[in-house]
């Protein structure tokens, strides 16, 4: 999937000349390292992502590509100074989903705009969220949803206002018809250990932070928030099996400052889709629960609208908001 010339540089330059001049930007760059921005912190779900990735498009680009971690403010402030970063190529995002989930949960302009302000390049990893319970909880989605009508003063973990956790927790309960109190925590890690330890009674931690404890029993999942199963645990079903059209998903993209050269956007995305095409690499980087994507920019852009849709009802339903 590639961005067409004509489209990208101007329609008013002969053919010839787009040809030329993508091919002088693309071999003059990058001439030195190139800075991956990671908008949260070392160790997160995107940094891991970030840092696999950077190593392995490295060679394929002629030059470092550096993690530089910019975490606080949910992403807030790493997505800010991507967006603020001279468009010439040599700063590039991890982006994720709460890059248009943050502006919807917020009363007040953020410093930047998803729309305006970055280059799609490619969505590359996408990975579900897992509805678990203790050990001793409901063997099935439907008895969940059973206890729930019988009982709503049960609570359920997130990690934090606005998370992704809390986001699919609420369309569950609006899908499900049922109620349970919000229980805000630091980060997905609390999710998993207040559920184990039977403090909370469900949560919906990403699935790679809940994935091993689950093989191990020591959690019990009843449903992925993906329409299809995940093959980290394939015998835990899709709640869309029980509740139709149920499909939230955290993803994980590569895009640019807004102007950055075509030429750079078209290397960049052919490195990604090289590296997700390589078996070694894609089953190393899925073996958590992620999901190679591959999605380049002639898609991107679609795919973002698309999403601000689906995580904007989500915060709808929430009425969650953060000052």
């Amino acid at each position: 999937m590639r961005r067409r010339a004509m489209l990208a540089l101007g329609a008013g330059l002969p053919v010839a000349s787009v040809a030329r001049a993508q091919g002088s930007a693309a071999a003059a760059w990058p001439s030195r390292p190139v800075r991956l921005l990671v908008p949260f912190i070392p160790g997160s779900a995107p940094d891991v992502i970030a840092r696999q990735l950077a190593e392995r498009i490295a060679p394929a680009l002629g030059q470092p590509v550096v993690v530089e971690n910019r975490g606080g403010a949910g992403g807030n402030i790493g997505f800010e100074a991507a967006a603020r970063a001279a468009p010439d190529g040599y700063t590039l995002l991890l982006g994720t989903n709460s890059l248009i989930i943050n502006p919807a949960l917020t009363r007040r302009s953020l410093g930047f705009d998803a729309f305006r302000d970055f280059a799609p390049i490619t969505v590359a990893f996408a990975m579900p969220h897992l509805l678990i319970v203790p050990p001793g909880g409901p063997d099935s989605l439907a008895a969940l949803i059973a206890s729930l009508r019988a009982r709503p003063d049960q609570n359920y973990a997130s990690g934090g206002n606005g998370s992704g956790a809390h986001l699919a927790a609420e369309m569950f309960k609006a899908r499900a018809g049922v109620q349970a109190t919000h229980v805000p925590f630091r980060g997905a890690p609390d999710i998993v250990n207040n559920v184990m330890s039977g403090q909370v009674q469900l949560g919906f931690p990403t699935l790679a932070t809940a994935t091993e404890l689950v093989r191990a029993g020591r959690l019990k999942a009843l449903g992925v928030t993906s329409a299809a199963r995940n093959h980290a645990l394939p015998n835990v079903p899709p709640i869309a099996e029980t509740l139709p059209g149920f499909d939230l998903v955290s993803w994980f993209a590569v895009m640019a400052p807004a102007g950055t050269p075509p030429a750079v956007i078209l290397r960049v995305d052919a490195a990604v889709q090289d590296a997700l095409a390589d078996a070694a690499f894609r089953a190393r980087a899925t073996a958590d629960g992620s999901t190679a994507v591959g999605l380049g920019p002639d898609r991107f852009a679609a795919f973002l609208r698309r999403e601000a849709e689906i995580w904007g009802e989500a915060v709808r339903v929430s009425g969650a908001t953060v000052d």
